[in-house]
């Protein structure tokens, strides 16, 4: 277990990179032997490197940085079959992968990944003895804790113990999360967030999650259900929900929902791509299909900026392209329903993803622990 002076070191070289021990004593307001005494001790540890000497005006300075090695983290995504089993360092790298059937029987999937993490670290020498955490990321409500299941409607669960389930068979600190949560810390720590207090990241995928950091941290909400925008009413009396309501943002700008809609009007599409290759010929149910959905996550994400002003809007997707008539759509719909002085302020990007994108949060999560100290949020 680190010291808090020892986390809040890690912590500011996480978020500014490598730094040389001048800087880093004046970021925690310590004296440089104060600070150069917590560094040692890191370093001795194996979680801290020295890395380049920096020449300038007076004497040199050598940065301190994380040791990608110092510390090495289990993700697993419950959102698909087979479930991805990767390994990350400390750079958020995945340097391991291994995969295991996907089972609703908590105590099946708690055996299953005992029986899979010795053939996922021994594809890394070092990570068996630098092992710092385990994280889960799946679809539904997490307690604020990180250590309950409250509801998954995709897993069928309420009111299940799954962190401390996994902890008792593996012996490993074990983090679970909601998916779209666990990808916005993987980008605030390892991404394109790293610098950025205020931001929201919202997940196009089979359906559409979201989660929002505010003040450097995670924004759970009372309940841990901030940010589910998949289930907000964007065309009231609209298609119905697996949820129970009609109308609801999955219904209409999810992929799968595209994949339907195209489906329904005959076009043979197997994904986005296809369909903005049908819209660019001219085919008027593409064209239709495409301007229903996109209007629809630009309307959502207008209302983000709007309820949070963020400094960022990253959306993560695993398509080959979102430069197409959807996202142009979803830009000028969000552009036009902000106040005035809101448009053109907040930076809407898209970041295609791979396919280890939830157990890569999942590591992130456990990561995140790590650093921060038990339920850092």
């Amino acid at each position: 277990m680190l010291s808090s002076s020892q986390q809040q070191l890690l912590q500011v070289i996480s978020q500014s990179g490598p730094s040389s021990r001048t800087v880093l004593a004046a970021s925690m307001g310590l004296s440089k032997a104060a600070m150069s005494g917590i560094a040692r001790d890191l370093i001795s540890l194996g979680v801290l490197r020295e890395t380049e000497t920096i020449y300038g005006q007076g004497r040199p300075s050598i940065l301190l940085d994380l040791h990608p090695e110092g510390a090495f983290f289990v993700g697993i995504s419950l959102l698909e079959d087979p479930a991805p089993l990767v390994l990350s360092d400390f750079n958020g790298n995945i340097v391991a992968r291994q995969t295991m059937p996907l089972s609703r029987d908590p105590d099946v999937i708690a055996e299953m990944i005992a029986d899979t993490l010795p053939k996922l670290l021994a594809e890394h020498k070092a990570a068996g003895r630098k092992l710092s955490g385990l994280g889960i990321a799946l679809s539904g409500f997490v307690d604020e804790k990180q250590a309950n299941c409250v509801k998954s409607t995709l897993l069928g669960w309420q009111d299940v113990p799954l962190a401390g389930i996994i902890r008792q068979k593996t012996g490993i600190d074990t983090f679970i999360e909601n998916d779209a949560k666990a990808v916005a810390v993987s980008e605030k720590l390892f991404g394109s967030a790293r610098d950025i207090q205020n931001f929201s990241v919202v997940s196009f995928d089979n359906g559409i999650g979201c989660a929002h950091f505010v003040g450097g941290k995670l924004y759970r909400g009372n309940h841990g259900g901030a940010g589910e925008i998949a289930h907000c009413t964007i065309e009231p009396n609209g298609p119905p929900c697996r949820c129970g309501k009609r109308g609801c943002l999955d219904t209409v700008a999810s992929l799968k929902a595209i994949k339907e809609m195209a489906k329904a009007e005959g076009l043979i599409c197997q994904t986005l791509n296809d369909l903005e290759t049908e819209a660019s010929l001219g085919n008027a149910a593409a064209i239709r299909i495409l301007h229903r959905a996109g209007s629809a996550l630009g309307l959502a994400i207008a209302h983000l900026i709007q309820f949070n002003d963020p400094g960022l809007i990253l959306i993560t997707h695993a398509e080959g392209r979102f430069d197409g008539l959807f996202g142009t759509v979803m830009r000028q719909t969000a552009e036009a329903n902000v106040l005035p002085r809101y448009a053109g302020q907040t930076p809407i990007r898209a970041k295609r993803v791979d396919g280890d994108v939830w157990a890569r949060g999942a590591a992130s999560i456990a990561a995140h622990s790590f650093l921060i100290g038990p339920n850092p949020y």
